[in-house]
């Protein structure tokens, strides 16, 4: 086992990585920029080191970070997810330098970063596809020919990255014509270069993805799959497992699947398989996230099964002690995610200090945070603050003890999408499962909500102001 481990990444996902090291007792390196100075990830690791310039620059800034590694003694790398996570030069780098990096290999990291290299891999191996273009597009009129055989609507798709960017749906050739244009820029700009292709949109899709879990010895597992469907702009809000949408063939031929993906991409540690599910259960291969997830909390609460501690665990050399018959799942699980953000103004990102933080509790209720009273939010990275985890016997019980918390849960000093959660927990189509991944697109009603839940909350919001006003 590693004695020592680097954490290249901040926020609660360092945090998450901190407590799975401090049971495996493996010693912890943090990474901060000055803004990040007070944050919880710092002060809970055994060490921690300034890297900069900029409050950006020094998390992407490989050749420092392994310096820095090789400098300071450690084993292995754990790279969280987001920034470097899916850089595989940066896991190149690791290997050159003769440091673990806690997750694929270089090779898988790069073929799977390729959506359409990854599709053909698929495609060779199997799986099912959603029809698209042969390779990137290499002209409009190519681009116009696909679409108008395959029949609209499409959706343009950058080769790289994700998180919803150089993503565009096209219902005809003019919106073709522009979604190209943009999704190519968006690319480039993001991911440093702007090839795209095309694939037939599939009209209200679910968003499902499969866990995986596979060893340096060829042993593949899936641990159940998610259901990350309610999103805005493609960035998931909430994410739920199991799916209500499967039974148990389509989870087992979906599960099946996702091994077979795995398999051909010779995956090692964790990663998601993730599919869409078009309105008659037929189900497409979407991308591989060669990392571990945000979201990766809800099946850790059904399963029992921790997932950061086996990325290390299988890192080290560790074979897989769980058989595919051993994964036992229980229950549901939920995940909000909480971001300080103002959804009443397009989800407008809102730094700040906050002034009163009280988190939930109670049976079957976990936070995974990086905030707390009087710390100030940076206006430089995502906006996500805490991730609001609770689990159930059953689907109803589940959305009623997220309900509850919700209703617990206080951040004040800046705004946040805990009272538009709150709605959508209140909402007939969410409770009956009635829900696709344009479920928010069609519920404009759901931003208006109530800023506070309980009428006390209210009152004691107002006095708080008061008192911050007159200096009390």
């Amino acid at each position: 086992m590693f004695k020592k481990v680097l954490i290249a990444n901040r926020g609660e996902i360092a945090t998450r990585v901190i407590r799975a090291c401090k049971e495996l007792g493996i010693a912890t390196v943090a990474i901060y920029s000055e803004p990040d100075a007070t944050s919880l990830y710092v002060k809970k690791a055994d060490e921690s080191y300034l890297v900069g310039p900029g409050p950006i620059e020094g998390y992407l800034n490989i050749h420092r970070l392994v310096d820095l590694a090789n400098k300071v003694g450690v084993d292995a790398v754990h790279p969280g997810y987001g920034f470097l996570a899916e850089n595989s030069g940066f896991a190149e780098l690791c290997e050159k330098k003769d440091i673990t990096f806690i997750g694929p290999t270089s090779k898988t990291i790069k073929d799977m970063g390729d959506k359409v290299r990854a599709r053909d891999l698929m495609k060779k191996s199997g799986v099912p596809i959603v029809p698209g273009t042969e390779g990137k597009i290499k002209s409009i009129d190519d681009a116009v020919k696909f679409a108008g055989k395959a029949g609209y609507p499409v959706m343009v798709k950058a080769s790289g990255g994700g998180g919803g960017r150089g993503l565009r749906i096209a219902r005809d050739e003019k919106e073709l014509v522009k979604g190209i244009e943009t999704a190519q820029s968006e690319a480039k700009a993001s991911f440093g270069y702007s090839d795209v292709f095309i694939e037939k949109y599939v009209e209200k899709p679910h968003h499902i993805e499969f866990q995986i879990l596979a060893d340096k010895y060829g042993n593949i597992i899936h641990l159940g799959e998610r259901d990350c469907s309610i999103q805005r702009r493609h960035q998931k809000i909430i994410e739920i497992a199991p799916s209500i949408l499967l039974d148990n063939d389509m989870r087992q031929k979906m599960g099946e699947a996702a091994i077979k993906a795995a398999k051909a991409a010779n995956y090692t540690n964790a990663g998601t398989v993730e599919f869409l599910v078009d309105k008659d259960k037929n189900f497409y291969f979407l991308e591989m996230n060669t990392r571990i997830q945000v979201e990766h909390t809800i099946t850790e609460e059904i399963t029992g099964i921790d997932l950061v501690k086996k990325q290390i665990e299988i890192a080290a050399g560790k074979k897989l002690d769980i058989k595919q018959e051993d994964v036992q799942s229980r229950g549901f699980a939920m995940q909000c995610r909480i971001c300080a953000e103002d959804p009443k103004k397009n989800f407008a990102p809102n730094s700040g200090r906050v002034t009163a933080y009280y988190s939930p509790g109670g049976i079957g209720v976990r936070i995974d945070g990086a905030i707390y009273k009087d710390y100030v939010i940076p206006s430089f990275y995502d906006s996500m603050v805490a991730k609001l985890v609770v689990r159930g016997m059953t689907w109803d019980e589940t959305v009623n003890r997220m309900h509850r918390s919700l209703d617990e849960f206080v951040i004040r000093g800046v705004k946040t999408t805990i009272p538009f959660l709150r709605k959508i927990m209140h909402d007939n189509d969410f409770k009956t499962g009635n829900f696709d991944t344009g479920y928010l697109e069609r519920k404009p009603e759901l931003l208006n909500y109530d800023e506070f839940g309980d009428p006390i909350d209210k009152v004691a919001a107002i006095s708080a102001a008061i008192a911050a006003y007159h200096g009390f």
